[in-house]
């Protein structure tokens, strides 16, 4: 076996088309588009390499067959913020054999001690968590759009190589036929009673005020987690434009104290139910077919991608007041039976409690791994974050 970096045309192609080796016959798995995997590795698309780098590889067996492929990257704004110097890893694919993963963990371990790191987090991304995060170790069905789809035994390849539990993701299904319990309501009604909040869906007419209002929540949200970095507004408008040709725009919504913006949410149709019919590719008879399934009302599920409340608001109510404005215009979109609401953190359980006051049941279970290079490093898990943020806020406002 040997190991080919991925710098020609062609090397590109046997790591994109990989993936067909792994899952033919999986009646679950969905390609992604070959353009988003090449957009990841692009430093003129992924504006993560302005603050970090990124390569990949393929593993071929002694018979110059594609049996494998992994990449490594650094995110120069996170990795530091850690216990130890962070990268990371993704984009890992492999036959059912052990030392053909270990050949590609090394690899990817040992581009990263080069620059540096002393441990590497993985499966994950080179741009935010809300997709490519994280290996699937429970509920092997229908994959959400931009959520991670591996076989069962990756996990046994992750563990038997040092990695260790760092956090577990969550993702919850809710049967939007049945409805929502009544003390939720209850609750959504008192808080659209307060005449200082309002409740408005984007608009792409005021797609730039949206941006940089979610990243106000954002930021402010998320500030007292781990390793927190504030939101980049160019990727954010990056993603938003790829998002285009599926995004409703009453399927995303802003929460206003007056004027001030104070929480959002977005969520997305789960657009993988017609990529399944795509295989990766967008040449211009799949767009054609995109755009016939899109009609057709294909697309039965979504997805909620993201969710924030600033901590001085979080015991407003406002996140029941978001869903009763959601659920009136799913009302007018019958089609939409299942809502997914991905993924959640063991270290988030404000969310999870949410999560099962609208009545959602478990789906799938993801975790993410870190392997630390040293034993002269202690390993710790992902810090929980504190309930209390609302009080720590305050005082911070208090000086």
């Amino acid at each position: 076996m040997y190991l080919s970096e991925v710098s020609s045309p062609k090397l590109r192609r046997q790591f994109l088309n990989m993936v067909d080796t792994i899952y033919q016959g999986d009646p679950n798995y969905v390609r992604t588009l070959d353009s988003e995997i090449k957009s990841i590795f692009d430093p003129a698309q992924n504006s993560f390499f302005q603050h970090g780098e990124a390569t990949c590889w393929i593993l071929f067996n002694d018979e110059q067959q594609v049996i494998g492929r992994v990449a490594a990257f650094i995110n120069k704004r996170k990795a530091f913020t850690f216990q130890q110097p962070t990268g990371g890893m993704g984009f890992f694919e492999c036959i059912n054999n052990q030392e053909a993963a270990f050949m590609l963990f090394d690899q990817a371990r040992d581009w990263l001690a080069a620059r540096g790191m002393l441990a590497m987090d993985g499966p994950i991304n080179f741009g935010e968590n809300d997709v490519n995060w994280g290996l699937l170790v429970e509920g092997f069905i229908h994959p959400g759009f931009g959520m991670n789809y591996n076989p069962p035994y990756y996990k046994d390849f992750f563990e038997a190589y040092g990695f260790k539990f760092y956090f577990e993701q969550v993702s919850n299904h809710l049967d939007l036929t049945k409805p929502f319990p009544e003390r939720f309501w209850k609750i959504a009604e008192w808080c659209m009673r307060k005449p200082e909040l309002s409740f408005r869906h984007f608009t792409y007419a005021t797609a730039d005020k949206c941006i940089h209002d979610m990243k106000e929540v954002y930021d402010d949200a998320w500030k007292f987690h781990e390793n927190f970095t504030p939101m980049d507004v160019a990727t954010l408008k990056k993603g938003l434009e790829k998002a285009k040709s599926f995004v409703d725009p009453e399927m995303i919504w802003f929460v206003y104290h007056e004027q001030e913006p104070i929480a959002f949410l977005i969520q997305f149709p789960d657009v993988n139910q017609i990529l399944r019919h795509l295989h990766g590719k967008l040449h211009l008879w799949n767009k054609l077919k995109f755009l016939w399934l899109k009609y057709r009302k294909t697309i039965t599920r979504t997805r909620i991608v993201i969710m924030g409340v600033k901590p001085k608001y979080q015991r407003y109510g406002v996140e029941s007041g978001i869903f009763w404005h959601l659920n009136e215009k799913m009302k007018h979109k019958p089609h939409i039976t299942e809502l997914e609401l991905s993924w959640v953190g063991d270290f988030n359980p404000k969310m999870r409690a949410l999560h099962e006051s609208v009545g959602a049941t478990f789906a799938k279970r993801h975790i993410t791994y870190r392997k630390i290079f040293s034993g002269e490093v202690e390993f710790q898990r992902s810090t929980i974050i504190p309930v209390d943020t609302k009080e720590k806020a305050l005082r911070q406002e208090g000086g």
